[in-house]
């Protein structure tokens, strides 16, 4: 594992091109996870393309995916009510999207025998993960914010995947996971958007000398509700309609940081790179005065 300059590690040399529909614009369908239609803004760059993540002939959320690092920048998504449970016994999937020689927009199960993968150049593989002993697989996306099978099954995608440290993806992680899960199940009324992101500073999982994924530094979401419960208490009343958090991906000093989404975006501001316009919602989800029922 190496380190080098600070922010998310671009390069100026264009990817492979790539077919499907992965694009610097996103498909209306797939806008129907992001609030407003509107994706975050300030995030542009040519290793940065969008994924409509598709599973069982349905769109099922959408990732900005880095072409060079390998990994997702943040995965959005509808929140779905539920209790929780996992999934079970789902394959990890890759992104045929990125891969050259594909006739598929869905993601596939990894096949068999893959040791000259075309697709291994735009995308991380699963041996980038087994060698990486110092970190797990965590999703941006977690099937615990989702309900229905396939919806959960969707998230099992090594693009809506990122390294974590264990103690984050296990303990610290997890059980933000969960308590924002019980929360926009108890007080949230309409649709829950979330944008789950991430942060890296150079460092990289390489494999045969050669960078192949990158670490994230934070790991960051954001929740927007303004259709919500105007008579929780207090204590979560205050966190409607948005609020935000991030963490530390590293053994100590992990606890996860509770803060208002504008907060969140001047953080991200001072510790990636990001453009002066940048922002996870519109209007940082404070809706117009009109639609308030207070």
């Amino acid at each position: 594992i190496i380190s080098h300059n600070l922010g998310w590690v671009f390069f100026l040399f264009p990817p492979a091109s790539v077919r499907g529909k992965v694009e610097k614009e996103l498909s209306v369908e797939c806008r129907d996870f992001l609030y407003l239609g509107v994706p975050p803004t300030g995030l542009d760059h040519q290793s940065l393309r969008f994924i409509c993540q598709r599973y069982n002939k349905k769109p099922r959320y959408v990732t900005l995916y880095n072409t060079v690092d390998h990994i997702p920048v943040y995965s959005a998504y509808t929140f779905k009510r539920s209790e929780g449970e996992k999934c079970v016994d789902v394959p990890w999937m890759y992104e045929p999207q990125l891969s050259l020689s594909s006739d598929t927009d869905e993601m596939q199960p990894f096949p068999h025998g893959y040791m000259h993968m075309n697709f291994e150049d735009t995308q991380a593989v699963l041996d980038d993960y087994t060698n990486a002993i110092l970190y797990e697989r965590g999703t941006l996306n977690p099937d615990e914010h989702q309900d229905e099978p396939d919806d959960k099954a969707s998230t099992y995608t090594l693009t809506n995947v990122v390294p974590m440290v264990p103690d984050v993806n296990n303990r610290v992680w997890n059980k933000q996971e969960h308590m924002i899960r019980k929360r926009l199940n108890n007080y949230c009324r309409g649709t829950a958007y979330i944008v789950t992101g991430i942060t890296t500073s150079g460092k990289m999982i390489r494999q045969h000398n050669i960078n192949r994924v990158a670490v994230p530094t934070y790991l960051w979401s954001a929740y927007c509700c303004v259709d919500y419960d105007h008579n929780a208490p207090f204590n979560e009343r205050f966190r409607f309609p948005s609020f935000a958090h991030y963490v530390l991906n590293e053994e100590q000093n992990n606890e996860v940081v509770e803060i208002p989404v504008q907060t969140l975006k001047e953080f991200l501001k001072k510790t990636t790179f990001v453009k002066k316009n940048f922002q996870i919602f519109v209007d940082d989800c404070i809706p117009p005065a009109s639609s308030k029922h207070e």
